[in-house]
C-alpha cells in the first residue's frame, strides 16, 4: 500500500525532470531563483527534477513559461499519462496534494503518511516486504518528510483526518514510539487548517467499514478520490462514485469524536502509556 512506501520513480517521471532540469540549467537559473518565479517552493520543484512528483497540469504550463520551453515539456508530459501502474497514479495523487484547497483522509490500517513521525515511519519501511535497502529506506523516509511540510506550507488549505483509535493502540515501534506519534499528532492539531477525529475502539459499526477513503478538491473545485490495496491504487473521478465516497465521509464524521474530545482521548491514550 502506497502510506508504506512511496512508490518507485518510473523512467517517464525521470525523463520529464531530466528535461525540466536541462531548460532550467540552459537559462542559469537555481531551483531556489525558478521556484518563486513559478509560484512553487523550491522542495516541489526538485521532487520533480528527481522524478519522485507527478507534476500538475498547472505546473506545466508555468514552467513552460518560465523557461521558454517551446513545447518540449508539454510533449514529454503526454508520455506521462500514458504510464500505468501504482506509481503513476499515487505520484499524480501526490501532485494533486499540493496544490488541493481540501483534503479529506479516513484510516482503518496506520496512521496517514502526512501525520506519520521518523520513528514510526522508519519502523515500516524497515517491515516492508520484499524488504528495503538502508539507501531506499533513507530515500523513501526523506520523501515521506519532505511531503509532510504541506500542512505547514499551505496554510489555506483545510486537512481532515478521521482515525481509527486502534491505531494507536497497536503500538507500532514500541510504547516510546507510539507516545511520540501521539504527542506529534497533538502538536498538529494545533495547526487551524487541520482537523483530528477519532473513530472509538467501541463504536461497533460506522459508514466507512468498507476501507480507506481519501478525497481532494482542486482549485477549479473537482473533486477526486483515491483508493488503494496491497499492490495498486486507483484515482477515482466520476462523480458518482465521488458522491458515494462523501456520503461516507460525511457520515463518518458525524460518527466520530468532535476534534475536541478527539484530543481529550488521545492526551489519555499517551498518559496510560
Amino acid at each position: 500500500m502506497t502510506e508504506v512506501t512511496e512508490p518507485e520513480p518510473s523512467d517517464s517521471l525521470k525523463t520529464f525532470g531530466a528535461a525540466l532540469q536541462a531548460f532550467r540549467e540552459h537559462t542559469r537559473l537555481t531551483q531556489e531563483a525558478l521556484a518563486p518565479q513559478m509560484q512553487y517552493s523550491a522542495h516541489y520543484l526538485a521532487s520533480i527534477e528527481q522524478g519522485r512528483r507527478f507534476p500538475s497540469d498547472e505546473f506545466i504550463e508555468r514552467a513552460e513559461t518560465a523557461l521558454d520551453a517551446r513545447g518540449v515539456l508539454r510533449k514529454a508530459a503526454r508520455q506521462l499519462s500514458r504510464k500505468q501502474g501504482l506509481a503513476a497514479w499515487f505520484l499524480q495523487w501526490a501532485g494533486l496534494e499540493t496544490h488541493a484547497i481540501s483534503l479529506d483522509t479516513y484510516e482503518s490500517r496506520l496512521i496517514p503518511g502526512l501525520l506519520q513521525t521518523e520513528a514510526y515511519a522508519r519502523v515500516l519501511f524497515r517491515g516492508q516486504l520484499p524488504p528495503l535497502s538502508d539507501e531506499q529506506i533513507d530515500a523513501q523516509l526523506a520523501a515521506r518528510l519532505e511531503r509532510q511540510r504541506l500542512l505547514r506550507e499551505r496554510p489555506n488549505t483545510a486537512f481532515s483526518f478521521i482515525l481509527e483509535e486502534h491505531l494507536f493502540l497497536r503500538r507500532t515501534g514500541g510504547v516510546e514510539v507510539t507516545r511520540e506519534l501521539i504527542g506529534h499528532v497533538l502538536e498538529v492539531v494545533e495547526l487551524r487548517n487541520v482537523a483530528v477525529q477519532i473513530v472509538p475502539l467501541a463504536d461497533g459499526h460506522h459508514a466507512a467499514l468498507a476501507g480507506p477513503i481519501r478525497l481532494l478538491e482542486t482549485p477549479e473545485h473537482q473533486w477526486l478520490g483515491y483508493l488503494e490495496g496491497q499492490r495498486g491504487g486507483v484515482l477515482v473521478a466520476d462523480p458518482k462514485e465521488i458522491s458515494v465516497l462523501h456520503m461516507r465521509y460525511a457520515k463518518l464524521r458525524s460518527q466520530a469524536l468532535t476534534p475536541e474530545d478527539s484530543r481529550g482521548l488521545l492526551t489519555r491514550l499517551r498518559g496510560a502509556l
